[in-house]
């Protein structure tokens, strides 16, 4: 196996360009940039290092090949003809987990599934001359994904999603996903020396992924992956580099100004588990409070949130009012700079005021804005002015 392998992280639609700035500053090399998915070049140990410290990635997938398929016939013999071998012990465990399919000929996940699976037994059966496989050995998910007849597949190394953390085990209602809330944040201008204020936190994912930020944890600390196991592929001493490398960076001692608030009462319990769980606890202040409320006694905060948008109708009626209140809330902030995701499209009009940026992000299949109300920047302070 070479020592270059092409790895393919995929991400929310929208957030394409923050996550291939991460994995240009862990210093890997990109080799394309798609919708929803950024590819780039790596040996083994960028599997554990990706794998530990991307926040942006959803997953970090193992490139076998790309082929072009319009019939099944060809989907069998393109995937036989793939070196499979060079990836799969003889008693792997594998499977194909996802199958799909976007504007394509071959349209019907299960049969694409069962056809790849088909197609490598019969390539492992010549390379390992046996007619069975036992496949009691390490798991070795694979996954497909056609576009315009053109099929990428890859072996999936994370297992469970990189969103999760392994610190939410207590969730409000439509919770926002931990790999999707730190794209959030990387996308504006904060830093940890600055004020964050969530006032609609819910269980807290973005004021813990701030802080997790600001403390320099990796966002892989607390779990593991199933790549740990592929010990053809991935040595040890990667991982426990990785690990290593993770703890040494951690700052326990930095000071931040970061608050979360939320109407609901247990749901901030839940939020302040959820931090201790994080190991942020010490740098978060959470407090029951709405929005009608929200105030701070210092300038040029940010405010990054996910505020309720209805999705259920009888919610729906009630969205007018609570915008036109955080827009109230805005203007008692006025230095401040404001970041606010939603799938309401009127969030502006009842804001009161035209983000001067808006992008769009898909969270699952629901189309959000993310409207950026940029605030003056503050003045520069005498040392930094010195430097």
């Amino acid at each position: 196996m070479s020592a270059q392998m092409e790895l393919m992280a995929p991400c929310h639609f929208g957030l394409e360009v923050v996550l291939k700035r991460e994995i240009q500053d862990l210093g890997y090399e990109i080799s394309c940039v798609e919708d929803g998915r950024v590819t780039f070049y790596g040996d083994a140990e960028a599997i554990a290092v990706s794998n530990m410290f991307l926040r942006s990635a959803e997953r970090i997938l193992l490139k076998v090949g790309a082929i072009h398929a319009e019939t099944f016939d060809e989907l069998f013999e393109r995937t036989r003809a793939l070196p499979w071998e060079d990836y799969l012990p003889q008693d792997a465990k594998f499977w194909v987990t996802k199958a799909t399919s976007v504007k394509s000929k071959l349209f019907s996940p299960s049969d694409i599934q069962s056809i790849v699976k088909k197609a490598i037994v019969e390539r492992l059966k010549t390379v390992y001359g046996t007619e069975w496989f036992r496949e009691d050995g390490a798991q070795y998910p694979i996954r497909i994904c056609f576009m315009k007849d053109e099929a990428v597949i890859g072996l999936d190394t994370t297992g469970e999603s990189l969103h999760k953390r392994g610190y939410r085990k207590l969730t409000a209602k439509a919770p926002i996903s931990e790999t999707l809330a730190s794209a959030l944040i990387m996308l504006t201008p904060w830093k940890a020396d600055r004020i964050l204020v969530d006032p609609f936190c819910g269980s807290g994912t973005f004021p813990i992924e701030a802080a997790m930020m600001a403390a320099n944890i990796a966002p892989g600390m607390n779990r593991s992956f199933l790549a740990e196991n592929w010990k053809n592929l991935v040595p040890r001493r990667n991982w426990y580099n990785a690990v290593e490398e993770a703890q040494d960076l951690v700052d326990d001692t930095v000071e931040t100004d970061i608050q979360g608030y939320d109407i609901d009462g247990e749901v901030i319990k839940a939020a302040r588990e959820n931090a201790r769980l994080a190991g942020v606890d010490h740098l978060i202040h959470f407090q029951q409070r709405g929005v009608s409320e929200l105030n701070h006694p210092k300038k040029y905060g940010f405010i990054i949130t996910n505020p309720p948008y209805g999705e259920r109708i009888e919610e729906r009626a009630n969205l007018p009012a609570l915008y036109t209140e955080i827009g109230r809330a805005f203007s008692r902030l006025d230095s401040w700079s404001e970041y606010v995701i939603t799938s309401y499209d009127q969030a502006e009009k009842y804001i009161g005021k035209k983000a001067d940026k808006n992008r769009k992000i898909y969270n699952g299949m629901i189309k959000t804005y993310y409207y950026q109300f940029l605030g003056p920047r503050p003045p520069k302070r005498r040392n930094e002015e010195k430097a």
